[in-house]
């Protein structure tokens, strides 16, 4: 079955093939031949995961999901949190954006942060929400180069790697999108393959 995850990312699409195990045909919008950036004006992950899976299941009418992240920081009253992607500007650097969080916690003790994705799918019309959360903490410098965004900075409760140290397999296993794509192929899963 054909599935069109509604991103540009191909490490995100590349992530959640990697838990599919063949089961669906999973393409992204560049597969599609679409580099235009989708919307996301909403103040809630839930509501930006939304906007990106109704307009592409409506502009490409194959089943489709988005899904939204946020790094919610405890000691910055939870930013970057739906502004992650752009938290230094309009250019989504990666690197930008965690020079700006690790000078903004230069001066703080609390380094306690979370990772949070929410996943909208719409299936035939109808739409289905997952969530996943992850605990933990961001470190005083980058480390690793697996990955991407903030993951040079995130380290896991539980674990003495950050996000961008880990392999595939152990942070599909562990992160945000992991779970919530767990739960969103748990739910795959019980359909029936048309």
């Amino acid at each position: 079955m054909k599935l069109l995850f509604a991103t540009q990312n191909k490490n995100k699409v590349k992530e959640i093939q990697n838990q599919l195990n063949g089961s669906f045909d999973l393409i992204g919008l560049t597969d599609l031949d679409y580099f235009e950036d989708l919307e996301e004006t909403h103040d809630t992950l839930k509501g930006n995961a939304l906007q990106k899976a109704n307009f592409v299941y409506n502009k490409f009418n194959l089943n489709c999901f988005a899904d939204d992240t946020s790094l919610e920081i405890e000691a910055l009253n939870g930013e970057p949190g739906v502004k992650s992607a752009r938290y230094a500007g309009e250019t989504k650097s990666f690197d930008a954006n965690m020079n700006k969080v690790l000078d903004r916690l230069a001066d703080k003790e609390s380094r306690s942060a979370q990772f949070r994705t929410v996943i909208a799918l719409v299936y035939n019309g109808e739409k289905h929400l997952f969530e996943g959360v992850c605990k933990g903490e961001i470190i005083k410098e980058k480390i690793g180069a697996e990955g991407f965004g903030y993951d040079p900075i995130f380290r896991p409760d539980g674990y003495q790697e950050t996000f961008a140290q880990m392999n595939m397999a152990l942070k599909n296993e562990i992160s945000h999108r992991g779970i919530a794509v767990k739960k969103l192929i748990n739910f795959l899963n019980t359909l029936p393959k048309s």
